[in-house]
């Protein structure tokens, strides 16, 4: 029988080999496998890491309980098992208090701590800003998105506007990423997005940015965050809306403060100026229409 000291000097190498292991992962290994992450650990949001470390950390404690849970149940198994020439059955136990009160307090203890944390970091991700550095609107509508660059005046008279087109695939399945309507997002400055439903419920979702939210009609609901690294990211309704629902693309184009303001000069260069809205009414009016904005009006 090794002693007490073997033991304790056999564990050092297993806990060295565990520490080199995690050292060597990747960040996208360290926060779970989930999108949003790059080699050198810059995630896509400032909200995205924190996103991200919940459910991690969260996994990490369900399996610590389920290696515990799963232990206790095989060494019940084992050590209680019938032995040869054993004939009825074992002794009954009524109760044991120490193991009623043990899986009726570490549960309650559980359940609170995962209450605590996940309220404590959705009252930070749905924290709204006040003053953002950008304020935008973004519109579901089957099966597409419009997308509004609010501007200073309480009219909208000088904000710019795109107007997104359903993907149509081709005859392979792939999608034309450059048809998509596509948002574009300053990177480190502070966004507001405004969401809202043009017909049924939608589901804004950005998918590298770990976060979702719906789109009802009559109740605007908004998202705050800073973008933190330029890229390309896709984009999709995660709500069934209908017939086309997989079909619900779009794309974000998160780039430097000085490709953002190119990008909203050539929408007014394009006359795509003033309220969304009523440039869509208008349209859906227009003789021959079929009654959906977004045929008629393409992603500059």
């Amino acid at each position: 029988m090794p002693s007490k000291r073997r033991l304790r000097w056999a564990l050092v190498p297993v806990g060295i080999a565990a520490a080199v292991v995690l050292a060597g992962c990747t960040p996208t290994e360290l926060n779970g496998f989930l999108p949003g992450f790059v080699e050198d650990g810059t995630p896509a949001t400032d909200r995205t890491e924190m996103v991200s470390g919940l459910w991690t950390n969260s996994w990490i404690v369900l399996l610590v309980v389920g290696v515990v849970t799963w232990g206790l149940m095989g060494w019940a198994a084992i050590a209680y098992r019938r032995r040869k020439g054993q004939v009825g059955l074992p002794v009954q136990l009524r109760y044991n208090m120490p193991i009623e009160i043990f899986y009726t307090i570490v549960p309650f203890i559980l359940v609170i701590g995962f209450f605590a944390f996940t309220a404590r970091d959705q009252t930070i991700l749905e924290t709204q800003y006040d003053d953002p550095d950008v304020s935008i609107t973004a519109i579901g509508k089957q099966w597409s998105w419009d997308f509004m660059y609010d501007g200073e005046e309480e009219d909208n008279s000088d904000a710019v506007w795109t107007m997104g087109v359903q993907a149509k695939p081709a005859p392979n399945g792939d999608i034309d990423q450059d048809s998509l309507p596509t948002l574009y997002l300053p990177v480190d400055q502070t966004v507001k997005i405004k969401l809202q439903s043009r017909d049924v419920i939608h589901s804004f979702w950005i998918i590298d940015f770990l976060y979702k939210k719906d789109m009802y009609i009559g109740k605007d609901n908004y998202w705050s965050f800073t973008p933190t690294r330029e890229g390309t990211y896709a984009g999709k309704c995660a709500e069934l809306c209908g017939e086309y629902h997989s079909m619900m693309l779009f794309n974000v184009k998160v780039v430097s403060e000085e490709e953002y303001e190119d990008y909203l000069e050539s929408l007014r260069a394009a006359g795509q100026t003033g309220d969304i809205d009523d440039a869509y009414d208008r349209l859906q009016n227009l003789p021959g229409t079929t009654g959906e904005a977004s045929e008629h009006e393409g992603d500059s």
